[in-house]
């Protein structure tokens, strides 16, 4: 008799926490869920505000597309000769299809820089960055310091016409995308090695490059004829005129 007595107490406490259940059960039900989900005014509901927030947070967190394509991708290789300038370049191409400015940053300015620095670059435009490095001489645990020395390459989507200059990813620094940190990795130039090739044939590219943009354009200086330039003819007809006037002034006489 106790034990059904029991029971009937357990069943009767069963169905006074089930209202409780059921009341919080039609509060989420798929009518109720519906209408958070749907109106007949097409506002936008709560839940779908609250999922686009979420999704606006987890872009912000995740990295960039990338703008740039880079050779090497992520080290710069050098030929260490404790005491010398040593050299290093990275091919830089524009993927996407807008203009794009980038900039060299380092971590170590006093003994680094680039040529250039930074620059502009049209669709589908690349060039070859040239990266000099004065190599210390291996004291102090420099082996191990000179590991820590990166580059870092930012990109930023400009409009056609922009004038680069630095202060452009200063102002706009909320758009600036960090393309690539580039670790600096030291070969031995006594040794073959693919990375060693690949970067001499880079570099001499690079200074290919230089040589060209040195060289003036074919109209912008003046014009030869024979074997004097314009300023030349312009002085010896200034001469020969002088010396007619000469002339006539003592035949005048």
């Amino acid at each position: 008799m106790a034990i059904a007595d029991e029971h009937q107490h357990r069943r009767h406490k069963k169905w006074l926490i089930c209202p409780l259940w059921q009341s919080t059960a039609s509060s989420s039900s798929p009518t109720s869920t519906q209408n958070l989900h749907s109106h007949p005014n097409g506002v936008v509901s709560s839940n779908s505000r609250s999922s686009s927030a979420v999704s606006s947070v987890a872009r912000s967190l995740l990295p960039g597309r990338r703008r740039l394509r880079l050779d090497p991708s992520n080290k710069l290789y050098f030929p260490y000769e404790p005491g010398k300038q040593g050299r290093s370049a990275v091919r830089i191409k524009n993927s996407s299809k807008s203009h794009v400015a980038f900039k060299f940053q380092t971590t170590a300015p006093k003994s680094c820089y680039m040529r250039p620095p930074g620059g502009i670059l049209a669709p589908g435009e690349g060039l070859i960055a040239t990266v000099f490095k004065f190599m210390e001489l291996p004291e102090n645990n420099e082996k191990n310091q000179k590991r820590k020395v990166k580059f870092k390459i930012m990109s930023l989507k400009v409009k056609e016409g922009t004038d680069y200059v630095p202060e452009l990813f200063e102002e706009r620094r909320d758009k600036v995308i960090v393309e690539r940190v580039l670790q600096v990795v030291f070969l031995d130039p006594e040794r073959p090695n693919p990375a060693l090739e690949k970067l001499k044939c880079q570099l001499a590219e690079a200074d290919a490059a230089t040589e060209t943009r040195k060289k003036p354009p074919a109209d912008a200086g003046p014009k030869v004829i024979g074997e004097g330039l314009v300023i030349d003819e312009w002085k010896e007809r200034r001469e020969k005129y002088l010396a007619r006037q000469q002339v006539e002034a003592v035949d005048s006489m």
